[in-house]
């Protein structure tokens, strides 16, 4: 049999109920979890972190009319930034107006006599092998 000190020790320590026994076990022990502090906000100056910075709110144009005609934010880095005017489309070389904005093309579209396409294939071969090791190892 075991000692009283022994058996209170075990019902302080530990999930079990001598009072009465219930379907599921009852803690009445719990430990205290010694997290890190959260940083909490960004204080103005010097903090324990070294000094912090202050985002910076650009002014959001919200004229259509100059929104239309310039580069809205085109310099935000100048104390007293001028917006890029937009000319006309005649103004601008011809080549600006084929260039290819949409998805990547395909490696089929591709030419095989440049170093584009033998770079693309390396990388897909290099990702097909990568998840067949993956699949390999469970």
């Amino acid at each position: 049999m075991a000692r009283p000190a022994v058996i209170s020790f075990l019902v302080q320590r530990s999930c079990i109920s001598l009072a009465s026994r219930p379907a599921l076990p009852v803690c009445s022990y719990i430990s205290k979890r010694n997290y890190a502090k959260p940083l909490g906000a960004p204080k103005k100056g010097k903090g324990k972190l070294g000094p912090t910075l202050e985002k910076v709110k650009l002014p959001v144009e919200t004229d259509p009319q100059k929104l239309v005609s310039y580069v809205c934010g085109s310099n935000p880095i100048k104390e007293n930034p001028e917006d890029i005017k937009l000319k006309d489309d005649s103004e601008y070389p011809e080549w600006l107006w084929s260039l290819r904005i949409g998805k990547a093309p395909t490696l089929e579209e591709m030419d095989p006599e440049t170093k584009q396409y033998w770079r693309r294939l390396r990388t897909q071969v290099m990702a097909k092998n990568n998840i067949l090791k993956k699949a390999r190892r469970r």
